[in-house]
Formats: C-alpha cells, sequence, structure tokens
C-alpha cells in the first residue's frame, strides 16, 4: 500500500514538474534542436530528391525547347516566298540571333521548304559569348529536313581573311582562295581541294557572291556540299547546303534553290 502511494505521488511530481515554465537555457536547446532536426529533414529530403533523378536519366537528359521554332514546321510562321508560293521566306532579324543584335552581321535571307524546321544553334557556336568582336568564325542560324538535308549560315570576321577594312570578297581573294579559308566550315572537319568540283561567280546588284560546289565523303556535315560565300562589313557571310548520299538524289534541285536565294 505504502508502495502504491509512492508510485501516485511520483506520477503527480512528475505532472507538475511538466506543466512548469522551463528555464530560459532549456527553451533554447529545445529550439536548437528542432531547427537541426528541420534542416537534417531538409537535407534528407534533398538527398532523396537528387537520388530520384539521378536514376531518372530520362529527366536529366530532356531540355526544354529553345523556341518554338524548334518544334513546328517554318511553314506555320514564315510567310510565302513572293518569288515561290511552294517555299518559305525566313528574314532574319536581330531577334535571330545575336551577332544581328550586335549590329556585326547584316541582314539576309533566303527561302526553305515549309516542311523544315529550325534547330537549335549551341552557345558555344552561335558567337553569343564573343559578340561584338569574335576572332573566329560562328554559326548564325539552322535549318534542317531529314529527309531533304541542312543549311546553316556561317559568319566569319573579315580580320581573319584579310587586313582591308570592308573589303569585297573580290578584293579578299579567288573563290579558291576563299573555299581554302572557309571550307572547314563547310564539311565540320577538314578542307580538300580535291573536293572542289566548281565554282562560279555571281552578282546580285552590287554585291558579288562565290558559289561552290564541293564532294565531300569524310565530312561531318554530309558527303554532298553547296556553299555561297560573300562579304558585307566586317564579316564574310558563307551559306551552306548539305545532304548525305541518301538525300541528295532527291533533294539536289531543292538544295540549289535555297542555295540561289540566300542574299544579303
Amino acid at each position: 500500500m505504502a508502495t502504491a502511494s509512492l508510485t501516485q505521488l511520483s506520477a503527480t511530481f512528475s505532472a507538475y514538474t511538466s506543466s512548469k515554465p522551463q528555464p530560459e537555457t532549456s527553451r533554447t536547446t529545445t529550439t536548437t534542436t528542432a531547427l537541426n532536426n528541420q534542416n537534417r529533414n531538409k537535407l534528407v529530403l534533398r538527398r532523396q530528391l537528387l537520388r530520384g533523378f539521378a536514376l531518372s536519366p530520362i529527366i536529366l537528359i530532356k531540355e526544354p525547347p529553345s523556341s518554338v521554332a524548334r518544334e513546328v514546321e517554318v511553314g506555320s510562321y514564315l510567310p510565302p516566298s513572293p518569288v515561290d508560293p511552294s517555299f518559305v521566306l525566313f528574314k532574319a532579324t536581330p531577334r535571330d540571333t545575336p551577332a544581328l543584335r550586335a549590329g556585326n552581321v547584316q541582314p539576309y535571307q533566303f527561302i526553305l521548304p515549309p516542311t523544315w524546321k529550325q534547330t537549335r544553334v549551341a552557345n558555344i557556336l552561335s558567337g553569343n559569348y564573343c559578340q561584338p568582336k569574335c576572332a573566329e568564325p560562328w554559326v548564325e542560324v539552322k535549318f534542317e529536313d531529314e529527309k531533304q538535308g541542312k543549311v546553316q549560315v556561317v559568319a566569319s570576321p573579315l580580320i581573319r581573311l584579310t587586313n582591308k577594312p570592308n573589303a569585297t570578297i573580290e578584293e579578299i581573294g579567288s573563290p579558291e582562295k576563299v573555299i581554302a579559308s572557309l571550307g572547314p566550315f563547310v564539311t565540320g572537319n577538314s578542307y580538300d581541294p580535291d573536293e572542289l568540283l566548281d565554282t562560279s561567280v555571281e552578282k546580285q546588284g552590287d554585291q558579288t557572291y562565290y558559289k561552290y560546289v564541293l564532294e565531300t565523303p569524310y565530312a561531318l556535315t554530309g558527303t554532298h556540299n553547296l556553299a555561297k560565300a560573300t562579304s558585307k562589313g566586317s564579316t564574310v557571310m558563307l551559306f551552306v547546303a548539305s545532304a548525305n548520299d541518301k538525300q541528295w538524289p532527291s533533294s539536289q534541285k531543292t538544295l540549289q534553290a535555297i542555295l540561289d536565294s540566300f542574299q544579303v
């Protein structure tokens, strides 16, 4: 019976002491412990999320679309060409490239089949990091169709080919000299003069263009390449149309039409 009384008294005393206000030190310790627990829970949650991402490679690989143009056919947003309505007309504006925004490149245009799509240009290739004074060529825009081929506009600082300010393409040199400097940007790797099948010179107003036909079996861009080059201001512009052996027979005329339409 005495033992029962002591047990009841102990329980009552414990209840009384737990209801008493805690000392400041105790409250501080309790708060610190709670914060530590909260931070520990956040860290655990973060680790779980990271572990979940690591186990889901699809999430890591997937990128948000860089522009609407990458996802849809150009015919859905570009106007028909006034020369040939079976094509659409792409006119580059400062909204399209870093070099145009910097005023380092003159506006240019060309036609495209309406089924083609614009493809993303990697930041390191776009010249975005070096404008307005890039020392090496950069890619302005790229379009492609898996059945027909691809085209791209490459811009090169004039100083890379000549020291003469605002030199015309004729002042830079012959068609062979120009392609010797720009050939690697046509093929994507290296250039061999034996790959050059034909050259021609074209005049559009006061602008002169050099045109090329190349057979490039080891090129990264494709085994068949058409190119067109001109110079304006402080930049040499190079337009390249490429196709592989499977695409070339049916797309040669289309690629030639696209190339012929390019003008600065």
